[in-house]
């Protein structure tokens, strides 16, 4: 099975109409495009009852105490967690891709509704749902994708890995409320085939991409 996207190069550098933030000079970050990267698959095993899509970044800071705050960095040798981007499910084994922007389109305070996809898909909610709790501007749940928010100090340029999964399974048992995590937990013992594609991406602007 193979996927690819037209909107970076494996392994290469997201352009910012994909990240949920853009590197501002005057204040670090500004709200971007947050548009869902398009994507298109091949090789299918004949079998399969369903597909999911999964993106994480798995460089997120382990701790945040340096964080985004002034005169300090995130060191590049600090341990990393996994943080989700998005979780999608229950995809008709038939489908062959998805469009750029159908997913997501701009930066929605509180986040999007769900957990209804396109084409009887379900969207889990993202990590930015914990990210955001408790900002009165900005908490919420966080249904579907939401693009690349790394911190502006971090050494270390991130990596957003989008996996594809063929399942056994029409209808993965996942919570009604569920994370990227519930569905790699949800998904042990049911994957026929997966593949990924990896792009990476920094808001400091001395990290090279």
């Amino acid at each position: 099975m193979k996927i690819s996207t037209t909107a970076f190069a494996d392994n290469g550098p997201i352009p910012g109409e994909f990240a949920f933030a853009v590197i501002d000079p005057a204040t670090h970050v500004r709200l971007s495009a947050n548009r869902n990267p398009d994507f298109a698959w091949s090789g299918v095993p004949s079998d399969t009852r369903s597909l999911a899509i999964v993106c994480h970044d798995p460089d997120v800071p382990s701790r945040g105490d340096d964080v985004n705050q002034e005169g300090r960095v995130v060191p590049a040798s600090l341990p990393r967690v996994d943080f989700h981007h998005w979780a999608l499910i229950d995809l008709p084994p038939t489908t062959q891709g998805i469009a750029r922007g159908s997913h997501s389109d701009g930066v929605t305070a509180r986040g999007k509704p769900g957990p209804d996809a396109p084409r009887e898909g379900r969207h889990g909610i993202n990590d930015y749902t914990a990210w955001f709790a408790g900002d009165k501007d900005m908490g919420g749940d966080y249904y579907g994708y939401d693009g690349p928010c790394p911190p502006w100090n971090d050494e270390i340029a991130h990596r957003y890995v989008f996996t594809l999964y063929a399942l056994d399974v029409p209808r993965l048992a996942v919570p009604e409320r569920f994370t990227g995590a519930d569905v790699r937990k949800a998904m042990d013992g049911h994957i026929l085939a997966s593949a990924s594609v990896t792009g990476r991406y920094a808001l400091n602007p001395k990290v090279k991409l």
